[in-house]
């Protein structure tokens, strides 16, 4: 059961032990900075080698402790030594913000089917084998917890030349239901929030020149989402004010979709 608690307005995640996966840059190290202001404890995980000096930064600069810890979702081992670190040095997880991302843009009759299969392995296969991993431990400490995947705009709606990063996400979206649905009873709350084009490194990749300014003027809002804007989503999804919320996928796209 997904207990009802006062809501407070407060979104605080004090004393809390949040797991941001991605985190080494983005909309990740842009979570972990505002999990951080709000008092959690948190863990910086990524593919990059720079876990440790982000994390650094985020606790000199919020008085939080906090952990860097290099992981690869597309392998068990090193997810399980995760989890097995993360637990040894805070005892516990409340909270994952899972978004590890890959993607590669052509056209459906050009992609090759092991670039298929690398966007299912890191987008869709290592965040549900991620998700997993944290639930399982939520569900061995018995106190509940929330879990926030990114997804996407082009989880439900056709973009060109996003075949595989679609299928990925839209695999992600049915994973968040599923398991939304059968770890409500451990009082975990699962969620996605799916962005627009963001201005980020990946941002930059997919959308440049004439097809980004196209793409800005389909957009009621006339201009990408910054890191922080995506943040502040998952802050909410990751909070007790957020309890009544799971299985549901937060677009933040400025507009784009309501056509």
């Amino acid at each position: 059961m997904i207990q009802y608690k006062k809501v407070t307005g407060d979104f605080s995640l004090q004393d809390k032990v949040a797991v941001v996966m991605g985190g080494a840059g983005g909309i990740g190290e842009a979570t972990a900075r505002m999990y951080a202001k709000k008092g959690a404890k948190v863990v910086i995980t990524d593919c990059k080698d720079n876990c440790p000096q982000v994390a650094e930064a985020i606790e000199k600069e919020y008085g939080v402790d906090t952990i860097g810890i290099k992981c690869d979702v597309t392998d068990q081992g090193s997810v399980d030594a995760l989890i097995e670190k993360v637990v040894e040095k805070f005892g516990e997880i409340n909270v994952l913000a899972a978004m590890p991302g890959f993607v590669d843009l052509y056209r459906a009759t050009d992609i090759d089917i092991d670039v298929i299969e690398k966007h299912l392995a890191i987008n869709a296969v290592g965040v549900f084998r991620l998700c997993q991993a944290a639930a399982k431990q939520m569900i061995k400490q018995g106190k509940g917890g929330k879990i926030v995947c990114v997804t996407s705009q082009a989880d439900f709606i056709a973009i060109n030349k996003h075949v595989g990063y679609t299928m990925s996400k839209a695999a992600l979206v049915g994973m968040i239901k599923v398991c939304a649905l059968e770890w409500a009873e451990y009082g975990i709350n699962v969620n996605g929030v799916a962005p627009t084009v963001v201005n980020t490194y990946m941002g930059e990749k997919a959308w440049q020149g004439k097809v980004k300014d196209d793409m800005i003027e389909k957009i009621p809002a006339h201009r990408f989402a910054e890191t922080d804007e995506i943040a502040a989503a998952i802050l909410f999804l990751s909070c007790d004010e957020a309890n009544m919320i799971t299985g549901e996928d937060l677009v933040v796209d400025g507009g784009f979709t309501i056509y």
